[in-house]
């Protein structure tokens, strides 16, 4: 089994605007945000580490606006303005080398920022319905894009004018009839140019820019409902992908086929990532827990209930520092188990019997009062013969 004690703590971004720290190894859990001005403009939509020692974290709101947040100190330090919230909600936030800053907006434009500049320094556009924007880990200056009727593209910030990669849809049906793309999340493989990517059709999608051949190389499919998010195990044979009812999968990306499935959730899927080096995942989303599975026995590892519905997680190799004027409190983290104790606690009511009532008390008194007429009429048949 792989051991979490390595995964010390967990970031999230809530819909309420609430900065989440979970920490594993102490059971806490921290909120981080300024409780007199919460709303709903301030929801997390995208977090990202703006530095390799995991000192800074980036999250992007629904207003625009990118924080800086300090791990070490636990208080927002600096806010930047990345956007226009009629553009749409950040669908992805990267950083780049030299303090600069990737975003990308719902309708599908591509920004970089630099610190010391308030106008983009790049800028272009991937296309309308643009639901999520990944960087490559190898090539930092390479993000993949893609979206509702808005196929996987790559890009290349440093030569912005055209991609380096523009996906061709699948072919026709058995009728000839164009058939829909609608890609939800991708992640470049490690130690290859592949990128998988998973649909809004339930559908996983392997795409090979190396190759000639600009449609998938391979074509999976799990489920019947829409998936909303992947994440690439350590290894890169396999993908973790979970849909809209809270169904996690794993499959493997040679033959296209389903390794098993992780049980548990209750909500749409919002947030997956696996950990670098351990055989692990982290997941939530609509039913407001944080989960921590094992891929080896895919058994429930930890499940942490936060209040909140949640939209993205970051894992952090790092403990939380207890310091912080923003936290607004820390509370300790019950480990949930899978039969949950609150089913066991509650009162155990008895039914009561229905009353009957008068059409079915006279029912049953016709079905009482039909043997005793015809006994009589037996007893009537005997004396006259």
């Amino acid at each position: 089994m792989g051991d979490t004690s390595r995964l010390c703590s967990v970031w999230l971004g809530s819909e309420t605007g609430i900065l989440k720290g979970v920490s594993l190894s102490r059971k806490q859990a921290f909120n981080f945000c300024n409780t007199s001005h919460l709303s709903r403009d301030q929801e997390v939509r995208a977090l990202c580490w703006g530095d390799t020692a995991e000192s800074e974290l980036l999250v992007g709101s629904v207003d625009g606006t990118v924080k800086t947040f300090s791990t070490e100190k636990g208080v927002f330090t600096e806010t930047r303005r990345c956007g226009d919230p009629a553009e749409g909600c950040f669908t992805g936030l990267a950083a780049l080398s030299g303090s600069a800053l990737v975003t990308c907006v719902e309708c599908g434009t591509v920004r970089v920022w630099r610190e010391d500049s308030s106008e983009p320094v790049t800028e272009l556009n991937a296309g309308k319905n643009v639901c999520r924007m990944r960087q490559s880990p190898v090539h930092p200056h390479r993000v993949a894009t893609g979206g509702k009727e808005n196929g996987l593209k790559i890009w290349d910030l440093e030569n912005p004018e055209k991609p380096v990669f523009t996906a061709k849809n699948l072919r026709d049906d058995w009728l000839d009839l164009r058939r829909p793309h609608w890609v939800r999340d991708m992640a470049f493989i490690p130690d290859s140019d592949k990128v998988v990517a998973c649909t809004g059709y339930h559908q996983v999608h392997v795409f090979d820019p190396s190759c000639p051949q600009r449609r998938p190389v391979l074509e999976a499919e799990y489920g019947e409902h829409p998936l909303t998010a992947l994440s690439l195990p350590a290894g890169g044979n396999t993908v973790v992908v979970g849909n809209t009812h809270g169904q996690i999968a794993l499959l493997d990306l040679r033959k296209g086929l389903v390794r098993g499935c992780l049980k548990g959730l209750a909500g749409g899927v919002r947030g997956l990532q696996c950990h670098p080096s351990q055989p692990v995942v982290a997941s939530c989303g609509l039913d407001r827990f944080l989960r921590i599975h094992s891929l080896e026995d895919r058994k429930l590892q930890h499940k942490v209930y936060l209040k909140s519905r949640l939209n993205c997680l970051l894992l952090a190799s790092r403990d939380l520092e207890d310091g912080g004027g923003a936290a607004a409190g820390s509370q300790e983290v019950k480990e949930e188990d899978e039969d949950d104790e609150v089913w066991e606690s509650m009162e155990r009511v008895e039914e009561r019997p229905k009353r009957k009532t008068t059409t079915e008390e006279e029912e049953e008194e016709e079905e009482e009062e039909e043997p005793q007429k015809k006994s009589k009429k037996k007893k009537r048949k005997k004396g006259q013969d």
